[in-house]
C-alpha cells in the first residue's frame, strides 16, 4: 500500500536457503532457532508464517550441492557461545575453526549439515 507520498511500502519478508535435503535443513534450523515449520509450498519448507514479526526461513529444494564460499550469511545472536556451538554440532552442523574476539562480543563461524556457513554471536 503507498505512503503519503505515493511510495509503495517494502518489508523484509523472509532468507531463501537453497538446499539438497529440505526437510533436514528445515529440521536443523528449526531446533536451533526454535522456529516452527509455517505453511509451506509442495517441496518445500518454511520455517514461520508470513505475519510473524521476524523473517521467514525458506527451504528450496535444488539437484546440487553447496559450492563455493556463500556471500550471505545468517548471524545468530546467542546467551552462551560454548553451549551454542555443542548445540550446532549436536544437530549436525561443525565449527569452521574461525573465531573472532572484538571488544563488543565473540563471533564463532559455523555450518549447518549442508555446509552454509552463519555466525553464533554472543554479545557483552
Amino acid at each position: 500500500m503507498p505512503d503519503d507520498n505515493g511510495a509503495m511500502a517494502n518489508r523484509w519478508a523472509g532468507v531463501t536457503i537453497d538446499c539438497v535435503d529440505v526437510q533436514g535443513m528445515a529440521a536443523f534450523w528449526s531446533a536451533l532457532l526454535g522456529r516452527p515449520q509455517g505453511p509451506s509450498e509442495p517441496g518445500w519448507v518454511y520455517l514461520g508464517r508470513p505475519d510473524d514479526p521476524q523473517p521467514r526461513l525458506v527451504f528450496q529444494p535444488v539437484p546440487e550441492p553447496k559450492s563455493g564460499k556463500v556471500r550471505l550469511h545468517l548471524d545468530v545472536a546467542v546467551d552462551d557461545i560454548d553451549q551454542a556451538i555443542a548445540q550446532v554440532i549436536a544437530l549436525g552442523g561443525r565449527s569452521t575453526g574461525e573465531r573472532h574476539e572484538y571488544d563488543e562480543g565473540v563471533v564463532v563461524v559455523m555450518a549447518d549439515p549442508e555446509e552454509h556457513e552463519f555466525c553464533l554471536i554472543r554479545y557483552f
